[in-house]
């Protein structure tokens, strides 16, 4: 294993830039160092670059992240390709613009809080455990959430972006092979990022859905390629006529059968705290009268004074029941007093 030291930086300078100067006065003044492919697994004191600005260490064996704290004017470090598992020690980065970290076995973004000038951030192709998927600290989230610009989070079985909504100045997302299944996993993200121009999901099953490029197009204004394929403003004034004709209709629909039913909203509202129930009215009085009806086998012998009499009985019984039509109540009264009865008009 190799350890990054001056001693190996000074055998990797090209030694015509250097001419007559010593290691350390040339280390002070150098901005780019590259240190790519050297099986470096461990960082050294490199305290003496203290105006690098670009560190290349991709393709090592690197699996701690330590001893940049000197690296105060760093904007770009390339770290992707080696064996680090978690983000950390950049606290001191504070001017850090882009940072390369894909094809390491990270399984969350964090230690960025400090990172507010970051543009860049690229974590694609994790070696993730089997089943996992790369997840992100809200921290972190927030510290980058009006820097960022560039996000690569492709191949790391992520499903859902809404996390990521905070965002709110990216421009180019990156998440090709992913496990995103549905569009509406991401109109809520399209719709907060106003100035997202590029968006790449190749590779995601949400990809085969129909109209899925026509739905995608119709919730970003601002989006310009689409998986690599720019979208021309003729395509997206033709999809945003037809949506916005679509919803007129769906709107006229639903006024249109507000309309119909709006005379019978009344009942129906009263229904709730008053039910009806159908009233029958029967032209009688409750209690039977109190009086007798002879029948014609019970009635005395025939005589005029018994005839009148029945027949005025008679008229006394049709007179009430025609009276009871029209007011039961004074009828019962009357029936209650049968001394009134022959006072009847008949």
């Amino acid at each position: 294993m190799v350890r990054l030291t001056l001693e190996l930086i000074g055998k990797s300078l090209n030694q015509k830039n250097r001419r007559d100067e010593s290691l350390a006065h040339y280390l002070r003044k150098t901005t780019h160092l590259k240190l790519s492919n050297k099986n470096i697994d461990i960082i050294d004191d490199l305290s003496l670059c203290k105006n690098l600005n670009v560190l290349y260490l991709y393709d090592n064996q690197i699996r701690q992240i330590h001893n940049l704290d000197f690296a105060t004017n760093l904007r770009h470090l390339y770290l992707q390709n080696n064996c680090i598992t978690r983000i950390e020690n950049l606290a001191s980065l504070i001017k850090l613009e882009k940072l390369y970290l894909g094809g390491n076995y990270i399984t969350v973004v964090e230690g960025l809080e400090t990172l507010e000038e970051l543009r860049e951030l690229h974590v694609e192709s994790q070696q993730l455990p089997l089943g996992e998927k790369v997840l992100f600290d809200p921290r972190s989230l927030h510290s980058l959430a009006k820097s960022l610009t560039v996000l690569n989070i492709s191949n790391n079985n992520i499903d859902e972006v809404s996390d990521l909504a905070i965002l709110e100045n990216i421009s180019h997302l990156i998440a090709v092979d992913n496990q995103i299944h549905h569009v509406k996993d991401l109109e809520f993200v399209l719709g907060v990022w106003t100035n997202l121009r590029k968006l790449e999901l190749n590779g995601n099953p949400v990809c085969q859905k129909p109209k899925y490029k026509d739905r995608v197009i119709q919730q970003s204004k601002s989006l310009e390629s689409l998986d690599g394929k720019e979208i021309k403003e003729m395509e997206r004034q033709f999809l945003m006529n037809w949506k916005a004709s679509r919803d007129a209709r769906k709107k006229n629909r639903t006024e249109s059968m507000m309309n119909e039913h709006a005379p019978y909203l009344h009942f129906d509202n009263n229904d709730k705290e008053h039910p009806h129930f159908p009233i029958y009215y029967f032209p009688m009085t409750k209690e039977k009268p109190n009086f007798a009806i002879l029948s014609e086998m019970h009635r005395p012998p025939y005589s005029k004074e018994s005839h009148r009499t029945v027949h005025e009985e008679d008229r006394v019984t049709e007179k009430i029941s025609h009276s009871s039509l029209k007011n039961p109540q004074n009828v019962q009264k009357n029936l209650s007093e049968p001394h009134l009865l022959r006072q009847m008009p008949l």
